[in-house]
């Protein structure tokens, strides 16, 4: 074939994929329509995956974009909802403060769906105890934990669930041992605990669909590594190594480009190299696993711990515990549609109080 008649192919080829009419939902969107800005997180980092992962999984649902609220605290993870549903309104709170906006949103209008993201420094260091009390009354939510282990938009720090006696160049050896999310979400009674991988696109989306369909909330524990401070000290292209051995004209910083990890789909378990060299492995759930199941789970996590094996899946699910918004009895009509005075007692109403406290 000549290269103008290749040439035409290939034109032509792309002239009807355009042509082609756009692929819809059921409400009438592309897919495009559910993304949001530019990332501009370092290239390869697990939580863009997850970012794309949610934009799949409303997409696929046809959630209304105008409907949604999307909350983060502070981190790295708490920029992604600039990332995803540019429909939507979100809102970044203070670090670890997110469940309490997220707490205000839901009492104020109970109809909308609510997606906060954070990370493992702001849920289970500064925020734990608001992600613990925002589990323990079920409020409904889907709360994402981007869990790399370490403080990256400040330096690389060890989170508090970065394992005992893992190294980092600035921080030397980690001597405490990591809180598991998930256990700290099951110990506080939550209703949905699940654990992912970043780059296990398949497995990630279809928990993130059941998260949405689910009740009250969805802890979902998603590990996604850090391409910038998984650097290991023993290679020639590090960070250590280079400082150690340049002649410095200029303090400067640089973060290396690398693709995204992403596995295919396993049967059993799988190894997965990191961009440091190291790996992990991961390992789905027994597939006779009763998610039903509390005792179960908590054996499942810990046994995951003894093995430093990433089991994951859905770990345990609670549809029959009310939630927040139920046990407040809170109106059908949103608290923020309602006019003043449904909202304000009448003056009437307030000189009947008052007579009753004489």
């Amino acid at each position: 074939m000549s290269t103008s008649t290749s040439t035409r192919t290939r034109a032509g080829a792309a002239a009807r994929r355009a042509a082609r009419p756009a692929k819809t939902n059921r409400i009438g969107l592309e897919k495009t329509s559910y993304r949001g800005r530019p990332s501009t997180l370092c290239k390869g980092c697990g939580h863009d995956s997850i970012s794309q992962r949610i934009v799949n999984a409303a997409w696929e649902m046809g959630l209304d974009q105008t409907q949604v609220v999307k909350l983060s605290g502070i981190g790295c993870s708490s920029k992604t909802p600039a990332y995803y549903l540019g429909w939507s309104h979100g809102f970044n709170s203070l670090h670890g403060r997110m469940p309490s906006v997220a707490t205000g949103a839901i009492i104020a209008n109970a109809s909308l769906e609510v997606i906060g993201v954070s990370g493992d420094g702001d849920t289970a260091s500064i925020g734990i105890g608001q992600f613990k009390h925002a589990v323990r009354r079920n409020l409904p939510l889907i709360y994402i934990v981007e869990n790399n282990g370490v403080y990256g938009l400040t330096k690389g720090q060890f989170s508090a669930t970065a394992d005992e006696g893992q190294f980092l160049k600035y921080q030397g050896v980690n001597d405490l041992p990591p809180l598991d999310i998930c256990m700290e979400a099951l110990t506080a009674n939550a209703t949905f605990v699940a654990r992912s991988f970043a780059g296990d696109p398949k497995q990630l989306e279809a928990l993130l669909k059941a998260a949405i369909n689910h009740r009250g909330i969805a802890v979902l524990d998603i590990i996604s590594p850090c391409v910038t401070f998984n650097n290991h000290d023993t290679s020639t292209k590090s960070y250590g190594f280079g400082r150690a051995n340049e002649i410095r004209l200029h303090d400067l910083n640089f973060v290396p480009e690398f693709d995204e990890i992403e596995i295919e789909d396993y049967e059993d378990e799988i190894e997965v190299e990191l961009h440091d060299g190291g790996s992990i492995v991961l390992k789905k759930i027994d597939p006779h696993h009763d998610p039903n199941d509390r005792a179960a789970a908590y054996n499942v996590i810990q046994r995951s711990l003894d093995e430093q094996k990433l089991i994951t899946g859905l770990l345990y699910i609670n549809e029959g515990e009310p939630t927040l918004t139920e046990l407040l009895n809170i109106t059908d009509t949103p608290l923020a549609h309602l006019p003043d005075e449904k909202l304000r007692p009448s003056r009437e109403a307030l000189e009947g109080v008052m007579a009753t406290l004489a």
